[in-house]
């Protein structure tokens, strides 16, 4: 017994950095902010990504027409996590809290939002449009062994091209946004659409979600259950156009 808390004491004053970016990646219940210790000082990686242009070969095809949502329909909510420190990070990434799509998706989402109502739910944004620095931000500082749930900068995420979405249901009702079998931004297998865990009626709500987005030419993603790609993503460029810099 000795020997043993001897060895769990010298692993722990060795490996204190690595234990606590373990327990930041795996010690999380559903529903609470996940979190991860960066790997490098989020203002470090800030700056160098400021000074980054996206890779030759991710222009697209497309004329891009980026779109804000609540324009389109105010009674869309936002919660954009990114604009605060409420996210894996721990780091406000954008300096304001806006949420854009290519018009095509903008619209479609629109529709989902209004199809919703019927069932006494609406749309909550936790995040659209991502210009691609901030994508780059999210690689370098991720452990490489949770590199499943964060786009590689080298191809840029569908984020970076105006047509992906993150969002939720919120209740009509109390204007609260619902629970789904894990925590927005998650790394973990509570967050595949798959996953059978959690409650019938947090698992029915995620089904209701992606029923309504899948019918407006939207498709979840493999690994996370509020994050749609909409149809045609691929011929749009890869973005890299700060918020306040959009009209």
């Amino acid at each position: 017994m000795r020997h043993t808390k001897m060895i769990l004491l010298v692993l722990g004053a060795a490996c204190s950095i690595g234990a606590q970016v373990l327990a930041a990646q795996t010690d999380t219940t559903a529903q609470a902010t996940f979190h991860i210790i960066p790997r490098r000082p989020v203002e470090q990686l800030r700056t160098e990504a400021l000074a980054l242009t996206p890779p030759a070969g991710l222009e697209g095809t497309r004329a891009p027409d980026l779109v804000e949502l609540v324009t389109l329909d105010s009674s869309i909510r936002l919660e954009i996590r990114y604009a605060t420190t409420n996210n894996f990070m721990g780091a406000a990434m954008y300096s304001q809290a806006r949420a854009f799509l290519q018009r095509p998706a903008a619209e479609a989402l629109v529709r989902a939002h209004r199809a919703l109502a019927r069932e006494g739910y609406g749309l909550l944004i936790h995040d659209a449009y991502r210009p691609w620095y901030v994508t780059w931000m999210f690689w370098e500082a991720t452990p490489d062994s949770q590199h499943t749930f964060v786009a590689n900068p080298a191809t840029g995420s569908r984020h970076n091209r105006g047509a992906a979405v993150d969002l939720t249901l919120f209740d009509l009702r109390t204007g609260r946004a619902v629970r789904m079998p894990s925590g927005y931004d998650e790394f973990s297998a509570r967050a595949y659409p798959t996953y059978e865990g959690g409650t019938a009626a947090e698992r029915a709500r995620r089904e209701l979600l992606r029923k309504y987005m899948e019918a407006e030419g939207f498709t979840v993603n493999s690994a996370e259950w509020w994050h749609f790609d909409y149809g045609g993503w691929r011929s749009y460029p890869v973005l890299n156009t700060p918020f306040e810099r959009i009209r």
